[in-house]
């Protein structure tokens, strides 16, 4: 009687929920996998009823040795999908900045063509008028500014730190003479030679602070106009430097052409007659020839006209170049303004007493 009431208390608790439930006692998968039943588990058949307790989240069981590693199943995982710019967005963007970069070149283009194209067919239109322009030039219009602009090119030119060079090549030709007395008779050989020479004037670009001091008078800027409207301002500069400096040293000169063989040779006609030449023919070792066609290079550079002028006058080309094109035009495009005049004069030069010409010329 005991037992049949326990039993009916047993199937009342398991139909209820929150109640007693039966499992299995197989291996279940906490991944979701049917597990394997052991041997010696049993079926719900048997009618036993087991109390199962709740339980925490499975973790990821250890691989046994004699089972092969778990495969991930890259179905169930989820990956964000790649978002890729479309080849046309990306034309079009390229397109819509190009056409913001050069808008003044297409206007002007676009309206050049519609005025050709209603003058072919007899119209009469007037169009606006829009000047050519290309976005390297903007900075040359600026903007307004009230700025001193005299100190700011003055610090930009005293920043120059390299020397402007000019240079000239000459030739010119030398003899290298050998004298010995036979006896009483004097006997002498001598052979001439072809050279070129390579020299070069020095400007000196910034002198000093001193040079440049409001006293001195070497250093004008005169604002003609400031920018307004969008038009650029004008301004004169005028500059005073010293004379181009010509070498100082034979060593600032090389000889770039010297043949081992002379052009020209002369010997005495001492008796007996072509003896003598033929006892004195030397020959002459090159780094001595080398260091007279040296030195008369270096004479004819710092005294004859015809070398002097054009060494001169390439050296001071070059300083206006330089100076005018990288120091004070750029600064003053930065600044809103152009360059209207430049004028470079050069300082008095100091007299210096004429060296001798050297033998052998």
């Amino acid at each position: 009687m005991v037992r049949f009431l326990i039993f009916l208390v047993g199937m009342l608790t398991t139909n209820r929920p929150g109640g007693m439930r039966t499992v299995p006692l197989g291996r279940v998968d906490p991944y979701g996998g049917a597990g394997q039943a052991e041997p010696y588990a049993e079926s719900p058949e048997d009618g036993d009823t087991w109390f199962v307790p709740p339980q925490s989240p499975p973790s990821r069981p250890h691989r046994e040795a004699w089972r092969a590693p778990e495969r991930w199943d890259r179905g169930n995982i989820r990956t964000s999908p790649r978002r890729r710019i479309p080849r046309k967005l990306a034309w079009a963007a390229v397109l819509v900045l190009v056409g913001l970069v050069f808008r003044k070149v297409i206007a002007w283009a676009v309206l050049v063509a519609l005025s050709a194209t209603l003058h072919l067919f007899g119209f009469n239109v007037r169009l606006p008028h829009i000047k050519l322009a290309w976005p390297w030039q903007a900075i040359s219009a600026g903007t307004t500014t009230d700025t001193n602009i005299g100190p700011w090119v003055l610090q930009k030119i005293e920043g120059i730190s390299q020397p402007a060079l000019g240079q000239a090549n000459f030739d010119f030709y030398f003899t290298r003479k050998v004298s010995k007395n036979i006896g009483p008779w004097p006997c002498w050989y001598a052979s001439t030679f072809y050279a070129v020479g390579h020299a070069s004037a020095t400007v000196d670009l910034n002198p000093g602070p001193a040079w440049w001091a409001p006293a001195a008078g070497h250093y004008r800027l005169q604002v003609l106009s400031r920018p307004a409207a969008g038009k650029p301002g004008h301004v004169t500069v005028m500059m005073v430097l010293p004379r181009p400096r010509l070498p100082q040293t034979v060593h600032d000169i090389t000889i770039d052409n010297l043949p081992s063989h002379p052009i020209d040779t002369q010997h005495s006609w001492t008796y007996p007659g072509f003896g003598c030449g033929v006892v004195l023919k030397p020959q002459f070792a090159p780094s001595v020839l080398y260091s007279q066609a040296q030195q008369i290079a270096f004479y004819k550079a710092t005294h004859a006209p015809q070398v002097t002028g054009p060494l001169i006058g390439s050296a001071e080309n070059e300083a206006t170049q330089t100076i005018r094109g990288s120091f004070i035009q750029p600064t003053l495009n930065a600044l809103g303004y152009t360059l209207d005049q430049f004028t470079l004069r050069w300082a008095a030069a100091s007299s210096a007493p004429a060296a001798p010409a050297p033998a052998g010329q």
